[in-house]
């Protein structure tokens, strides 16, 4: 191991010492949930230890709080997609829905496109989505959101740029 990991792993543990029950604390008064506090508050550190910080700055709380945060943002959407495509399951005949495991795969799969879409810009995600899900054409685009063609090509073209670099 070398000297900066050795120290990053040292600040991670001084941190965790001294603040983990806080965080956990932290987060079971915005879930209500326990279990999952604890889960998330041990994501927050090792996204901590991922990050290879140099200095965690002067406001510990401030930097798990906000690690946090977008944790909790990240299990409120999971479980948005998940209800949503549990609601599409249960309209599903019982004969057509897919295993266990082909119902996990897609979940997961569903959670991908959730956050790549959530991480693009919204004209972005709205041009791809009008193409997409409604099957509008470019131009048909351009005329609904009031942008040139050329505009709704580009903006289409780097939504599938980003979808292509998650594959």
């Amino acid at each position: 191991m070398s000297a900066p990991d050795a120290s990053l792993q040292h600040q991670v543990r001084t941190l965790y010492l001294e603040h983990h029950g806080w965080l956990q604390a932290w987060l079971r008064r915005r879930l209500d949930d326990s279990q999952q506090a604890a889960d998330l508050a041990h994501d927050t550190f090792v996204r901590l230890l991922a990050g290879r910080r140099e200095h965690f700055g002067d406001e510990p709380r401030a930097l798990l709080t906000h690690v946090a945060k977008g944790l909790v943002v990240d299990h409120w959407r999971r479980r948005e997609v998940e209800r949503a495509y549990l609601e599409a399951l249960a309209a599903m005949p019982e004969a057509q829905a897919p295993s266990p495991e082909t119902r996990l795969a897609l979940l997961q799969t569903l959670v991908q496109i959730d956050t790549l879409l959530a991480g693009l810009a919204p004209r972005t995600r709205e041009c791809f989505l009008l193409a997409q899900l409604d099957g509008l054409t470019l131009a048909q685009i351009g005329e609904r959101l009031a942008m040139p063609v050329i505009t709704v090509r580009r903006h289409v073209h780097k939504a599938l740029v980003a979808c292509m670099a998650c594959v």
